[in-house]
């Protein structure tokens, strides 16, 4: 399964950006209004829970510089990766794209696929928020 978020203008350079996503702690920040626990394990995994879903660890997978993040499952149970692709647009504006890709049963899939592009769609939408 691969779901894109729209691509969001942000009005910081791709280093800002960059910066703020590879800081755990920021992803607080970008969770929907139905955060229901939210911790940083260690520099690089946290764990959230939206209400009425199980808990999720998250973990640093790849980075570089200043151009993308991947994040992905701690947890073997349900391999997937959340992909921030940053591209510089000028010194102080840049776009993102958020993407998910996980390999999930067609069952899984079906019930998955809305919450999760919702998800998405709240983590690239409070993008264009960061201060």
């Amino acid at each position: 399964m691969f779901i894109e978020s729209p691509k969001k203008i942000i009005g910081k350079s791709d280093k800002e950006v960059y910066d703020f996503l590879t800081d755990l702690k920021n992803f607080e920040i970008l969770m929907p209004d139905t955060i229901d626990k939210f911790e940083v394990l260690n520099e690089d995994r946290f764990l959230f829970a939206l209400k009425g879903m199980p808990e999720i660890v998250l973990q640093r997978k790849e980075q570089t510089p200043n151009s993308q993040i991947v994040l992905g499952a701690a947890s073997d149970k349900l391999p997937f990766t959340l992909t921030a692709d940053i591209l510089a647009l000028d010194s102080n504006e840049s776009e993102v794209a958020l993407s998910f890709k996980g390999e999930f049963n067609a069952m899984m899939a079906m019930m998955i696929k809305n919450p999760i592009t919702n998800f998405m769609g709240t983590l690239s939408e409070n993008l264009t928020k960061i201060q």
